[in-house]
């Protein structure tokens, strides 16, 4: 089914197709180091795993993080780190990363991200306020984000942590 599925924490799976574009406008290597935000159930980042050197993902739920790690572990996929955090900060001391993909709607790209990204790697993410977002490619060139490509239109959950909406959850945790 070409269709997004309901995860915990009101959360959804990106729809396949949607994944294969993302994914391919990263124009992944077998020798280059990924950050995914947005670990969801693992599905986007198995396939990461399956065309990268290494991947690192960072899911802000934990319980979906461990369902994440649990499932790339069945697949066979050890090249993979799943962190919890927010995912608006990235991964530092992991970077620099030659390819990014969110999978979140962020209005803008958060500054943590940009820092972490490698001499001419690529950035993949929903632009917009959460509902209605351009789903763009960028690539780094002299210190610069530049873009690339508007791949679609689509709706995202939004991004939260520092540099995305507020991280406090409904009912005021």
């Amino acid at each position: 089914m070409d269709a997004p599925i309901r995860i915990p924490h009101g959360q959804v799976t990106t729809q396949p197709s949607l994944i294969a574009a993302m994914v391919a406008a990263l124009e992944l290597s077998s020798s280059e180091r990924v950050l995914e935000v947005g670990t969801g159930l693992g599905f986007q980042t198995a396939i990461l795993a399956l065309l990268a050197r290494e991947v690192v993902s960072v899911e802000r739920f934990a319980d979906l993080a461990e369902q994440a790690r649990a499932n790339l572990a069945a697949a066979g996929l050890g090249h993979v780190r799943v962190v919890v955090g927010d995912g608006t900060l990235g991964v530092p001391e992991q970077a620099p990363y030659q390819a990014i993909v969110v999978a979140a709607a962020s209005p803008n790209i958060p500054p943590p991200l940009i820092k972490q990204l490698a001499p001419g790697g690529r950035l993949v993410l929903p632009v917009g306020p959460g509902g209605r977002e351009q789903v763009t490619a960028f690539h780094e060139e002299a210190g610069r984000l530049l873009t690339d490509s508007q791949l679609t239109p689509a709706r995202f959950v939004p991004l939260v942590g520092a540099y995305g909406v507020s991280t406090r959850e409904p009912g005021g945790r």
